[in-house]
């Protein structure tokens, strides 16, 4: 068995009313161009976060083939998915962004800015480097920061899913759950103070926040395309946060998850467990998605914000063909070849 039980982020869950219509957009503005499965069905393992119904969804999952995580574009479909009855602030519980990872952050900010419609931050000094913040069409923040973990050269300016800012309670009881999942992680940076580069409607609000990474290490078959793990935990020290999902369901608008790859469900269940973080949801064996199929399973952090953990077993390359990648007859966890992994461009979806 691999001495690591998580490879990297494989995809963030994004709750959006019209799943087309929000696919077109992180398409065509941040390159997550290739789908993975593009499924209507049931959720009926979903239950525990669906008010005790089974309730049908629209789900994409998208790459940006730069390299990075993913996005699971995801919209119920037997009701109308709700937006949260309040303006999502940075420092509340749960998700807050997404980071997207880019070479270059000034080329960077004038594509958003060109492109997306939507206000833009400027470019701004971080604890580590620099970025921006923006928000997408459904009022979702994102940031958009350098990273040295890269699969291949694209010629686009945004590459995929690099990390996430978590909303947390206490960051000190968080950072042992991250740690526990992740490890090995290093921590970044942990400061406090009033930070400029924080979209806040709260002028002068003071935060703690604390940038833990997991470095790209070659194990696991998607690896080299996934790279680092950044998560950004973010305390707000001046105000009481609120629970971005109180009173609404796991699939309404919003960040809705994040999906770690991961390598030995079996392994890592029995790790969190004994470390007090039990599995709330698990499929137990291999769930079909379209073309693909894995295992998948959740888990809450401190604050209740939803982690996905997902053994994949089947993933198609060339879905146009039927080439498909069975991951449960490799006996290692290599990561697949470059040019393996790159037959999954092909299959492109063009504006």
């Amino acid at each position: 068995m691999s001495a690591a039980l998580i490879s990297g982020i494989q995809q963030v869950g994004v709750g959006v009313q019209n799943v087309p219509d929000a696919w077109k957009w992180y398409r065509k503005v941040l390159g997550f161009d290739v789908p993975v499965f593009d499924e209507k069905a049931e959720a009926p393992l979903m239950t525990p976060y669906t008010g005790g119904e089974v309730h049908k969804r629209h789900a994409v999952l998208a790459l940006n083939m730069a390299g990075g995580g993913g996005l699971e574009i995801w919209s119920f479909t037997s009701r109308k998915s709700q937006p949260a009855n309040f303006k999502v602030e940075i420092g509340d519980l749960g998700i807050n962004a997404i980071r997207f990872k880019t070479p270059d952050v000034h080329k960077a900010h004038a594509w958003i800015k060109g492109n997306s419609g939507q206000a833009v931050g400027p470019v701004v000094a971080l604890p580590e480097g620099e970025g921006f913040w923006g928000t997408d069409p459904y009022g979702n923040i994102f940031q958009i920061t350098t990273d040295k973990t890269w699969f291949q050269n694209t010629g686009k300016p945004v590459g995929g899913v690099a990390g996430v800012v978590v909303g947390v309670s206490d960051i000190d009881q968080s950072v042992v759950f991250y740690e526990s999942l992740l490890q090995p992680l290093e921590v970044v940076y942990d400061e406090t103070g009033v930070f400029a580069d924080i979209p806040s409607a709260f002028p002068g609000q003071r935060f703690r926040r604390m940038l833990l990474r997991k470095n790209f290490t070659p194990e696991g078959a998607f690896s080299r395309l996934l790279g680092d793990v950044q998560i950004e935990l973010i305390q707000a020290l001046d105000r009481t946060p609120k629970n971005i999902f109180e009173n609404r369901f796991w699939g309404d608008c919003g960040y809705i998850h994040l999906c770690f790859d991961t390598l030995d469900m079996n392994a890592l269940k029995t790790k969190l467990q004994s470390q007090g973080y039990p599995f709330t949801v698990d499929s137990e064996q291999s769930f079909g998605m379209e073309a693909a199929a894995g295992r998948f399973a959740y888990l809450e952090d401190p604050d209740g914000t939803l982690i996905e953990l997902v053994e994949t077993h089947k993933v198609p390359l060339l879905k146009k063909i039927g080439w498909f990648m069975d991951l449960q007859k490799r006996k290692s966890q290599k990561p697949l070849p470059d040019w393996m992994l790159k037959t999954m461009g092909f299959g492109r979806v063009k504006d």
